[in-house]
């Protein structure tokens, strides 16, 4: 398993406790401190199954300074979160071929389950 991580998000604190509380093996990926590139996002979306438009954070600064009202293609929402790695939503656990963003917890729980 593989959980992206943002220390300073409580919602991903709070999956990372519950990983460790559960005793499962997991790589923590720091995504702030070691960004994504391109093609570790797009394959993320698919284990995700949605559209790159969902992962984004649109409370943040940089969505609100840079893209607030503007229609992006798939592969510009991936460049963007490229270019900026706090619009990418956390946190996000992987199993497998499958991924789910930590919100609520509960999504956390129905994938340990799987």
């Amino acid at each position: 398993m593989k959980i992206y991580h943002n220390n300073r998000c409580s919602k991903s604190r709070d999956s990372y406790n519950l990983l460790l509380e559960k005793g499962v093996a997991f790589e923590t990926v720091e995504y702030l401190k070691n960004p994504l590139n391109k093609k570790e996002l797009a394959d993320l979306l698919k284990k995700l199954n949605i559209p790159a438009s969902k992962l984004i954070r649109k409370g943040e600064p940089d969505f609100k300074e840079h893209f607030k009202g503007k229609e992006l293609s798939e592969k510009q929402w991936i460049d963007a979160m490229v270019q900026y790695p706090k619009l990418i939503e956390r946190p996000i656990i992987v199993k497998g071929n499958k991924a789910v963003i930590g919100r609520p917890i509960d999504n956390v729980i129905e994938l340990l389950k799987k």
